[in-house]
């Protein structure tokens, strides 16, 4: 396809949803099928866009990717530097290489399908619900589906834009405008409240939108100062332009290893706010109070997403920091593979649908943060694909399932029990049969069944990496790592099986169960599409050496994601800068022996514990006995809320309230203004006293000389016209006989 038309269609990739936006705020805000209609425009066309530009971006070939990159770029001037710059401008515009044109094709398909969700997901077309702001438990149509679906196109909009952009600024906009829509998302519900009688101990939505602004704008602030780091240092803050090789031995002769390790670690705390890292993981948890697909978009498409494909975007900083300084590579593995551990044994205890699957988003990013740490760059974006499609199924699945569980709750008119509780379902198998299969299949990806599923390859991917590296290098970290994440792995499977048991297997155990039913086409059509990549899109990636091999498979996926940096790498590699360049790894049989014992273990542990007897209605979860006060401590999260509350929001709200208010606002800030006020009200006082005294009295003085005239003239006011007459008379006479003195000289001669 011509150049210049694929130029054009990059640009309009994020343009179009991000006007839809604009379109449905300022025009078609009132009219809610309008608005999704716009909506679903806007998304599609993005959709066929991004498959057109990047098919033909990969199509250009290994060898053209390998030698150029960056197959579309189109700039233009946006911000003057000024004088100290000599004039220059800091350009902006758009890019796709084979990085960014995978991304396209993960991004726009998976957004599509939430879009196409959410309008079954809402209730179109059941009758307009009463309560703004608030679930609608009848089941009537969202009030403000318009307001959803404008913040939904800014949100793709934003993903879209951080994907396509050429610089770390627009990359940064499109990372705020994705915050700022999280935000309002997550708050979407912003009415709602849970009464005390109620089984539900999460916070409100809007307590959660706070609460995920507030941890990732901390990230978002040591970010920025990577950011004016990176532009100090590079003098651009274009990534083709900073990533070359004579670029980057520059900026190591002005900063060094620490100098660029520090600049690596500053950016990188962006991505542990936004990818949810320990210790900022908090947020995204609670933030499952919003609505479903929100919940998808989140965790799959976009924002979380955004951080692991930020480290992507700035991978040749992390791989010479990593070879270059010791704790740069340790920082980074190691909160990646410590998160991946930690937050898969807090999704063994849990029991909101959402929220397994929201521990389970936490631990997978950390097997992506955890390769990135090693160097693993394709292993990292292979995981971070595959883990899209199965996580935005596993949601949208998951959202299905509390759309069945509440239509049983309005039929039997029951609101006390929790929808969203997996020990209020069971038996949902027959009831919901797309939504089950479905689901089986996202859940099989995210525990890494064999050969099948998409997810099995993307983390055997990982576990090659970190073998090799300490099996061929001798990287202590490596081993740490591995061992680290296969744990994880194997929970990963236990508690995907336990989810998949409480919620589908067995009997019902409430009345909601007992009466839910599939949900509408909308919703289940999105979701067969999407099983289908959660098992295919891992075909790409299978090793061109798998079970040691030569010549019968071709990882795809392995050669032209690497073809991003493939030669940078190689000259990097030559200068002593790096220790590897991008490489095919040999094939060893630990990996894939650690996978599939992962994997069939944890799967088949689930099934002993959770699926062999099903939990009956009013039976404990056997876990409970198991673990005893552990199983507590991990239903509460690791006490990280309650640790960060006592340590950062009580200390927070009683310096706020004691100091910064009582002391610092009433007592200085206020007694100063109240002292002000009382000197110039002093002041006023005398000021109003001389002008009584001084100013008033003499105006008052000359006032009354002249009303005492004017009284003394009223008399001979008389109004008859006789008097005026004879005084005029006098006054002529009075005149004459002076006139006739002065003429005859006796006047003058008495002066």
């Amino acid at each position: 396809m011509n150049e210049q038309i694929l130029t054009i269609l990059t640009w309009l990739i994020p343009a179009m949803p991000i006007s839809a936006f604009f379109l449905i705020a300022l025009l078609a805000h009132r009219n809610r099928t309008l608005s999704w209609v716009i909506a679903w425009v806007a998304i599609i066309s993005s959709l066929v866009m991004s498959w057109t530009v990047a098919i033909s971006v990969l199509g250009q070939g290994l060898h053209e990717l390998e030698e150029h990159p960056v197959q579309i770029a189109s700039a233009l001037r946006w911000i003057p530097l000024g004088d100290y710059y000599q004039g220059q401008w800091l350009d902006t515009g758009v890019a796709v290489d084979p990085l960014g044109a995978i991304m396209l094709l993960m991004v726009s398909f998976a957004t599509t399908m939430i879009f196409v969700y959410s309008v079954g997901y809402h209730n179109w077309g059941h009758g307009l619900g009463k309560h703004k702001g608030e679930p609608q438990h009848d089941l009537t149509e969202e009030p403000l589906l318009a307001r959803f679906f404008g913040y939904m196109c800014l949100f793709g909009g934003s993903m879209l834009l951080l994907v396509v952009a050429d610089n770390l600024l627009l990359l940064f906009i499109g990372w705020e405008l994705m915050g700022f829509c999280s935000y309002s998302l997550i708050g979407f519900w912003y009415a709602r409240n849970y009464p005390e009688h109620q089984e539900i101990t999460r916070i409100p939505p809007r307590a959660a939108a706070v609460k995920a602004f507030m941890t990732t704008r901390v990230a978002d602030v040591v970010m920025m100062l990577g950011i004016v780091f990176f532009w100090w240092a590079f003098g651009t803050l274009n990534f083709s332009q900073a990533f070359t090789a004579e670029s980057l031995e520059h900026v190591l002769e002005l900063v060094g290893f620490g100098g660029l390790a520090v600049m690596t670690l500053l950016l990188f705390t962006g991505t542990v706010g936004k990818s949810a890292q320990w210790p900022l993981h908090v947020w995204l948890p609670d933030a499952m109070e919003g609505p479903t697909p929100v919940s998808a978009i989140i965790h799959a498409a976009a924002m979380v997403s955004a951080g692991i494909f930020m480290l992507l975007r700035i991978f040749p900083l992390i791989a010479i920091s990593i070879d270059g300084t010791p704790y740069a590579g340790l920082i980074i593995a190691g909160i990646g593979a410590f998160t991946a551990l930690m937050a898969a044994t807090i999704a063994v205890a849990q029991y909101d649908v959402k929220g397994v699957l929201a521990y389970s988003t936490i631990s997978q990013l950390g097997f992506m943060v955890a390769a990135i740490g090693l160097g693993g760059y394709v292993a990292a974006t292979f995981h971070l694909i595959t883990h899209a499609f199965f996580k935005a199924l596993l949601f949208l699945a998951s959202g299905s399932v509390i759309h069945g569980m509440e239509h049983g709750a309005v039929h039997v008119h029951d609101h006390h029990h929790d929808p969203q509780d997996m020990r209020n379902m069971g038996g949902l198998r027959h009831k919901m049969p797309v939504t089950f299969w479905t689901f089986v299949i996202g859940g099989l990806a995210l525990a890494g069944f064999p050969f099948v599923t998409a997810g099995f390859w993307s983390k055997d991917e990982i576990f090659a990496e970190a073998w090799y590296q300490w099996s061929h290098d001798g990287k202590v970290l490596a081993i740490v790592v591995f061992v680290t994440l296969a744990v994880a792995a194997l929970l990963t499977a236990f508690y995907t099986m336990r989810q998949i048991s409480l919620t589908f297997l067995g009997k019902p155990r409430t009345e909601l169960a007992e009466h839910a039913h599939e949900s509408t086409p909308f919703m289940t059509v999105p979701l067969v599409l999407l099983a289908i990549f959660a098992v295919t899109a891992g075909w790409s990636g299978i090793s061109d050496r798998f079970l040691g091999t030569d010549g019968i498979f071709y990882n795809f996926f392995h050669h032209y994601a690497g073809a991003e940096y493939f030669h940078l790498f190689e000259e990097l590699a030559e200068a002593g800068l790096i220790a590897h360049a991008i490489e095919t790894i040999p094939w060893s049989w630990v990996p894939l022996i650690v996978s599939l014992v992962v994997a069939l273990g944890g799967l088949a542990l689930g099934w002993w514990v959770y699926a062999r007897r099903p939990l009956a209605a009013g039976q404990t979860d056997p876990m409970v006995g198991t673990l005893g006060p552990l199983h507590r401590a991990l239903n509460r999260k690791w006490y990280w809320d309650e640790l960060y509350n006592t340590l950062f929001i009580v200390p927070t709200v009683r310096f706020s309230e004691r100091v910064a208010y009582e002391i610092v606002d009433k007592g200085i800030i206020d007694g100063i203004l109240h002292l002000v006020a009382r000197v110039f009200y002093t002041i006023g006082g005398y000021l109003k006293r001389f002008e009584e005294v001084v100013i008033s009295g003499g105006v008052d003085w000359v006032k009354d000389r002249f009303l005492g005239f004017a009284r003394e003239f009223r008399y001979l006011q008389t109004g008859k016209v006789q008097e005026y007459a004879l005084i005029s008379v006098f006054i002529a006479t009075a005149l004459a006989v002076v006139i006739l003195l002065i003429n005859s000289g006796w006047l003058g001669n008495i002066f």
